[in-house]
């Protein structure tokens, strides 16, 4: 199983010929490791509704019939924009969609969210279960004491951080929020694609590291990380 990074917060999870993709803002994305058009889905995971976020979901979808799974009001503007019958599952905060390849549970995140369209909906984390490995994707959140509750229930494997600040926490606030999840492993994301969130994700690295927080593996967008 394996986890590469696709730019800002979108992620492929990658399991025996299984691809989930979280969060697929690739167009516009100047630091996207694949295009639109070329990357593969068998299913579509979303933490909220902002733009940096839904990306090319509804594109993607429709090329390769994967379902989609969001919070329930943004599912149902998704529904209206993809073809009539497209699998789009609807969960709210505490819900599970559960699938052959595992399963992904929507968590609380605190952020703000309303869609290109106008569609108000609620931000969440997502605990996502593929090839045996626990991932929490805490999409964007400010850092709050909740942040500890997935660890709490079950041991996080890997936990992708938001740390670029301005738009989420920045990178003091991730390390207080790596002590808080308790992961074995971090992977830095939301952070260098837009100038208001360039930082040094290096110096958050050896922080957290030298609190004994956790293992980081900073990546280059493309480059995944083996599970």
């Amino acid at each position: 199983m394996e986890i590469r990074w696709l730019g800002h917060s979108a992620f492929a999870l990658e399991s025996d010929g299984v691809t989930v993709l979280v969060d697929p803002f690739l167009t516009g994305n100047p630091k996207a490791a694949v295009s639109a058009d070329e990357v593969a889905a068998d299913a579509i995971l979303l933490t909220h509704g902002h733009a940096d976020h839904v990306g090319d979901t509804v594109s993607i979808a429709s090329r390769t019939g994967a379902p989609v799974v969001a919070i329930t009001e943004l599912a149902a503007e998704l529904r209206g924009d993809l073809p009539d019958g497209h699998q789009v599952v609807d969960p709210n905060i505490g819900g599970t969609a559960t699938f052959d390849w595992g399963s992904a549970r929507l968590v609380p995140a605190w952020h703000t969210s309303t869609t290109p369209k106008g569609t108000v909906n609620t931000p969440a984390g997502l605990v996502i279960e593929i090839g045996g490995v626990r991932i929490y994707h805490l999409g964007d959140t400010a850092l709050f004491s909740d942040l500890s509750l997935p660890g709490a229930r079950d041991r996080i494997d890997v936990a992708l951080v938001c740390v670029g600040g301005h738009f989420t926490m920045d990178p003091r606030d991730a390390v207080m929020a790596a002590e808080l999840i308790r992961a074995d492993r971090i992977v830095p994301c939301h952070y260098g694609t837009f100038p208001q969130i360039d930082v040094d994700v290096e110096a958050f690295k050896r922080e957290v590291e030298a609190e004994g927080h956790a293992e980081v593996r900073v990546l280059d967008p493309g480059e995944s990380l083996p599970c």
